[in-house]
């Protein structure tokens, strides 16, 4: 199927954009990669979209301009239930870095290009909001710190506030929430503005925890970027882990072994079902049922001593290596008895929380995210499938050994709360289940392959479906076989503000259940 699509794709672009798509190429059967000029992005992506429904997922940039005299742009594009993707790579000169836009065509574009401006300075003229999106106040106008030349600068916050835009009008009023938070959360400011309780705006200021990670990556060998990988958002270990190695595969041709497939299935699956046991448990902990969440706090913490009995880690780092995994299911764990205890636990649990008109009522229409804006938004994960779309890398762009299992997609209409909540039970359990097929069909085997050095300038993607939703890294390679560039995209940066239209029409009392039913990673957002 992808190989009829990625045949039919070529032959449009060469009918359509023969002048201004060049150098077309399969690469691992399933990925088209060209070359493309800048001012012909948007026309490529209107032909794309006309033509084979399929959207930009993802952008990066890196700094060429050592060897290739500018700067290379790189787009990603995907349709949903197919397996094909289109790579494009577009060469922006050093002396005039800019792009056209595609923001008013594609809200990720938008989000994409403005991070590129603040990390690259390349420019997207015609963008219809400039502001800085990672950038605080107080860098310098001229630091751009992803440039290969740039050089570490000190910073003085000269204490001028944020300029939100001010709201007016009768019986309209501001409340200011954050950046510090009452528990232990990580930083981030909401602004709401209210008439009565009823929220008619509200808008959200994040990157309080840039921490430098992209160019931590920068000059690391590949084996060494698994542990910055794994820290990208900490309840996301095995996601991030995965989807970085999977990238320094592709790019390596590195073929993992099939017994190691299938324990990155079980590994990731874990990570699914802890997150979600627990945000179940928080869900309904914002309504007032604080039993359900004691209870789910329970049998999560039963799920974490489960992966520290695998992997030595409660957070099961270090178990996912380039080349395949670190170590094996240890003898005399019966994994499946346990994951059928804790799922009939959680079951119990769902059951009493949802047969209670109390939280069902708190649940039911509150923060709801319409398909249309989670369109709009090329919203992920869960967000995604609570709100009508059928979408789940696992199954549309198999990795690790998901394409000989079997699974259901959950996917829900309304996109509320409740819809949220929905999709993470029915994810749990599907889960256990997947857990249960990769041991029972898991093969002998070898963990791990030998890892080719990391070919120069050739950049090689990979997608997983995390727990929160779509994981993708971007990896390129140096001359000396070591990482020259990478690019993460954590869901959360495309899941964050469709929460803001979630909210319109909510009291203000729903916002901590609405946020939490998003639950998006701040780490993850800002690297």
């Amino acid at each position: 199927m992808s190989e009829r699509a990625i045949a039919r794709l070529s032959g449009a672009l060469a009918d359509a954009l023969a002048h201004d798509v060049t150098d077309a190429h399969v690469v691992r059967s399933t990925e088209l990669h060209c070359s493309v000029r800048p001012a012909a992005v948007p026309a490529l992506a209107r032909l794309l979209r006309s033509e084979f429904a399929a959207e930009l997922l993802f952008m990066a940039a890196a700094d060429r301009r050592a060897d290739r005299a500018g700067f290379e742009i790189h787009y990603l594009f995907a349709a949903e239930r197919q397996a094909w993707l289109l790579h494009a790579t577009a060469l922006v000169p050093a002396d005039t870095p800019e792009i056209s836009s595609l923001a008013t065509f594609c809200y990720p574009a938008s989000r994409f290009e403005r991070e590129i401006y603040d990390l690259f300075g390349i420019a997207a003229p015609g963008h219809p909001d400039p502001r800085p999106l990672v950038r605080h106040a107080f860098w310098p106008a001229d630091y751009f710190p992803l440039r290969k030349d740039a050089v570490p600068r000190d910073f003085t916050d000269d204490g001028r506030a944020f300029p939100f835009t001010e709201v007016g009008g009768e019986g309209v009023y501001e409340i200011p929430v954050g950046p510090v938070h009452a528990g232990i959360i990580e930083p981030g400011h909401f602004r709401f503005s209210v008439v009565g309780e009823t929220i008619i705006d509200m808008k959200s200021r994040l990157y309080f925890t840039h921490k430098g990670t992209e160019k931590l990556f920068e000059g690391r060998d590949p084996a060494a970027g698994v542990e910055l990988a794994e820290r990208i958002s900490g309840d996301t270990t095995v996601g991030h882990a995965l989807a970085f190695c999977q990238a320094v595969e592709a790019a390596t041709g590195t073929d993992v072994p099939d017994r190691a497939r299938h324990l990155r299935v079980v590994l990731l699956e874990m990570e699914r079902l802890y997150n979600h046991v627990g945000d179940f448990g928080m869900i309904a902990n914002d309504t007032g049922y604080a039993v359900a969440h004691s209870h789910c706090f329970r049998i999560r913490e039963r799920l974490l001593r489960l992966n520290k009995s695998l992997t030595g880690s409660r957070l099961m780092r270090g178990a996912i290596v380039v080349g395949g995994v670190r170590t094996d299911l240890p003898a005399g764990l019966d994994l499946a008895v346990e994951l059928d205890a804790a799922i009939r636990d959680f079951d119990e649990i769902v059951g009493l929380t949802l047969e209670n008109t109390l939280v069902l009522d708190r649940l039911d229409g509150t923060g709801r995210l319409t398909t249309p804006t989670a369109r709009d938004h090329g919203v992920l994960g869960y967000v995604a499938r609570a709100s009508g779309i059928d979408i789940d890398a696992r199954r549309d762009h198999p990795f690790a050994a998901y394409d000989r299992l079997s699974f259901r997609v959950p996917v829900h209409e309304t996109g509320d709360v409740k819809a949220r909540t929905l999709v993470r039970v029915e994810e749990a359990r599907e889960s256990v289940k997947l857990i249960r097929q990769a041991v029972e069909r898991m093969p002998a085997g070898p963990l791990s392959a030998p890892v080719r050095e990391l070919p120069a300038f050739h950049p090689a993607f990979s997608l997983v479906e995390g727990w929160r939703g779509t994981i993708v890294h971007w990896v390129m390679g140096g001359p000396d076989g070591r990482l020259w560039r990478v690019k993460v995209m954590d869901p959360s940066f495309l899941n964050w503000r469709p929460l803001s239209y979630a909210l319109l029409k909510n009291i203000v009392p729903d916002f901590p259940l609405c946020n939490k039913s998003f639950n998006q990673s701040y780490s993850g957002n800002d690297l």
